[in-house]
């Protein structure tokens, strides 16, 4: 069994897209949008297969985003080399994205940053 895909709604379907394509290499597909309800989306897909579908609609709710929180908390990109989590994690950086942590070696061995994104999204880059 694997994950088919993850859904996150967004407020801003264009600068989304264009932030996991700037800086995590997603390659999305043409916009779907649904006429009758306004409703509209991207698939991103990741090189290894991975996809984030990312969706817009009329009156959704932008509650506030704290890191200590039920639910999902983050999502996490292997980028392949330390190298590459430093990079990009300076990109963000230079960008104005706040860096919450690292780039590190965890007490459990994994070398990460963790960033907030786009919208105030927990962003986690790793090996």
């Amino acid at each position: 069994m694997r994950i088919e895909h993850i859904a996150m709604y967004v407020n801003d379907l264009e600068a989304v897209k264009d932030f996991f394509v700037k800086y995590l290499e997603a390659k999305p597909n043409v916009v779907y949008h649904n006429k009758n309800t306004d409703f509209r989306s991207y698939f991103l897909s990741f090189s290894d297969g991975a996809r984030l579908e990312i969706m817009n609609k009329p009156q959704i709710d932008d509650i506030e985003k704290t890191l200590a929180r039920t639910g999902f908390s983050h999502i996490a990109f292997s980028v392949g080399s330390k190298e590459k989590v430093n990079e990009i994690t300076e990109r963000l950086k230079t960008a104005g994205y706040k860096v919450i942590s690292g780039p590190r070696t965890t007490g459990d061995g994994y070398y990460e940053s963790c960033i907030i994104g786009i919208e105030g999204n927990q962003i986690e880059i790793t090996i």
